[in-house]
């Protein structure tokens, strides 16, 4: 072990205390990769620092010593976002989970980024909620949502994490603590630091708008022959002026997973399942539903449920929201995709991803929010045959290029990654990618903050750390004040 690693491990126990600094490789193998589990590499060092400023002290040990680092919060991201890099240290932020204040008089909430998607709709009910919410709610991090400007089955209505959030304490890559706030004046750095994977830094303490609960929740549940019909029916719900609270749909591959896993009842001869959910005023949700079930009867629906209790409409979402983790049911290993494509082309698209599973020999399974178009393709596959493996990574990468092909996107809401940053030229040019570089050199002078993520290719900044050098973003005036 040289020198120079006995010092940097040195230093970042000092910060966290030993029993919280991980250098054994059986320790270590819990963080070689997040929720997609197709990428993986061990870091040098693991830290789990327990404070905010343990987090500054961490990142500026890794600033003086010249070394890259990697934030990561609960590790249910699924692009290869938190992937360690081999020779650097990987900052754990599970520790910070705590609740800091709750003010619904003013509707905000401040907490650490290790909290819980679901803690903070709890630590709000029953007055208010908080709407973003990831299938994967109950385990992920907000810091996690943070970093990929997350969104959910009531993305639809409500928006995603960039939405709600109104201030950040942010980490910058040189240790220094700064300040981001929605209503600060000049250019909004705090809508550039969401959504930007951990490349510009990490937050500490992240301020979030809350909202009052809807005073009624109607949810439906709608059978369909085929994916073309639900899809008709969401198109339908859409151009009638509705904005549902959440408009969901499930394939048949799907739904027969999930049906296993929770017995919600879900038809299996369905080829499609939708949820809808409407919210509001009581009286506006009753006459919604009225013309959302002449809508689904009009496109085709198979059967309408409509959920009579609050237990009833958790199953239907269980189901749903089980989904992802339900594939294992069905195939000994899947591979999740996320693009995203206009409400119009949907259809087209859908089909298309079939011609794909066919030509490639593997069964896709579709879940996604139909509301904004956003797709979840599962391609399934078996790792134990060979070649089986690579070849579910070749169709996933071909179901995106379907996507961007039909004027979508490349990803919606689980961020680029290391998984699709080759597919990054597809819908930028270098003119594009060359401002990308620029912002994020902005914030990071050293390119020590996620290294390998987000670009097609390696691009430097071209300034070197040390431990004198203040910081760009310091200099223009952004002191702690959170």
């Amino acid at each position: 072990m040289s020198g120079d690693r006995h010092a940097l491990i040195s230093r970042l126990q000092d910060a966290c205390g030993g029993e919280h600094v991980m250098t054994e490789s059986h320790e270590l193998a819990t963080y070689r990769s997040d929720g997609l589990l197709h990428y993986r590499q061990a870091p040098l060092v693991a830290a789990l620092p327990g404070t905010a400023e343990q987090v500054r002290r961490c990142v500026a040990a890794c600033y003086e010593a010249g070394v890259p680092w990697v934030a990561r919060g609960a590790g249910t991201g699924l692009s290869g976002g938190a992937l360690p890099v081999s020779d650097g240290v990987l900052i754990v932020l599970s520790r910070l989970r705590r609740i800091v204040s709750v003010d619904l008089d003013d509707a905000r909430i401040v907490v650490e980024p290790g909290v819980t998607n679901v803690a903070v709709s709890r630590a709000v009910a029953p007055t208010h909620f908080y709407p973003p919410d990831p299938s994967s709610q109950i385990v992920c991090s907000i810091g996690g949502n943070i970093a990929e400007n997350s969104g959910g089955a009531h993305c639809f209505k409500y928006g995603f994490t960039t939405n709600y959030v109104l201030g950040l304490e942010v980490v910058l890559t040189d240790g220094t603590m700064v300040t981001l706030d929605r209503d600060a004046p000049g250019y909004d750095l705090l809508g550039a630091f969401v959504g930007s994977e951990g490349t510009l830094g990490v937050a500490t303490k992240i301020a979030l708008r809350v909202i009052p609960a809807p005073e009624a929740v109607r949810t439906l549940l709608a059978f369909f022959p085929d994916t073309v019909s639900a899809g008709d029916a969401v198109t339908a719900i859409v151009d009638a002026g509705m904005v549902p609270g959440a408009i969901e749909m499930m394939d048949r591959l799907s739904i027969q997973a999930a049906e296993q896993a929770t017995g919600a009842g879900y038809r299996l001869d369905a080829g499609a399942a939708l949820i809808v959910e409407l919210d509001g005023p009581h009286e506006e949700c009753i006459s919604g539903l009225e013309r959302l079930t002449a809508l689904c009867r009009s496109a085709g629906a198979l059967d309408l449920r409509i959920a009579q209790s609050d237990a009833e409409r958790d199953l239907i979402w269980r189901t749903r929201k089980a989904a992802f983790a339900a594939m294992g049911r069905i195939a000994p290993a899947y591979y999740v995709q996320d693009g995203v494509v206009p409400r119009t082309r949907l259809s087209e698209v859908l089909r298309r991803i079939d011609e794909l599973a066919s030509q490639y020999g593997l069964r896709v399974a579709n879940v996604f929010h139909a509301g904004d178009g956003n797709l979840h393709p599962l391609v399934c596959y078996d790792s134990a045959v060979e070649g089986e493996a690579a070849r579910a990574e070749e169709l996933a990468g071909m179901i995106i290029r379907a996507c961007v092909d039909a004027g979508g996107s490349i990803t919606g809401e689980h961020g680029v990654g290391v998984d699709k940053r080759a597919y990054m030229p597809a819908m930028f040019g270098e003119a594009d990618l060359d401002a990308f570089q620029r912002l994020r050199c902005a914030f990071d002078p050293w390119g020590l903050a996620n290294p390998g993520k987000v670009m097609p290719t390696p691009r430097l900044c071209g300034e070197v750390p040390g431990p004198y050098r203040q910081h760009p973003l310091e200099r223009a005036g952004l002191a702690e004040r959170f």
